[in-house]
């Protein structure tokens, strides 16, 4: 799965970032049928985290109700400069990590 995750490439410390993510999912809600009439399988992104520097600072349960390519976003406050870690699992078990630094000025 592709994603594309946007983190300012600097902050001051204490100042209130936005993080935006996109995640390239079908998000497969298992009413649909194929071409053949079979009923394709559930496939949904259940889960998203996101710890910044190994501290989970969102974690976002998601369901079939949530459109193809789910788009979150959020905002923490810039503490240390670090690494935010984004990890999802979906209904087959498929995990993905993305990582993205933050630089954090005084």
């Amino acid at each position: 799965m592709a994603s594309r995750i946007r983190v300012p490439e600097s902050a001051r410390r204490g100042e209130i970032v936005e993080i935006r993510v996109l995640i390239q999912h079908a998000m497969e809600t298992g009413y649909r049928v194929d071409a053949t009439g079979r009923k394709i399988p559930r496939n949904t992104i259940r889960e998203l985290t996101c710890a910044y520097d190994g501290a989970e600072i969102l974690r976002a349960e998601l369901s079939s109700g949530i459109a193809a390519n789910p788009y979150l976003r959020f905002t923490t406050v810039a503490q240390a400069t670090g690494t935010l870690e984004f990890t999802w699992i979906d209904d087959a078990g498929v995990r993905e990590t993305a990582r993205h630094p933050i630089r954090v000025q005084e």
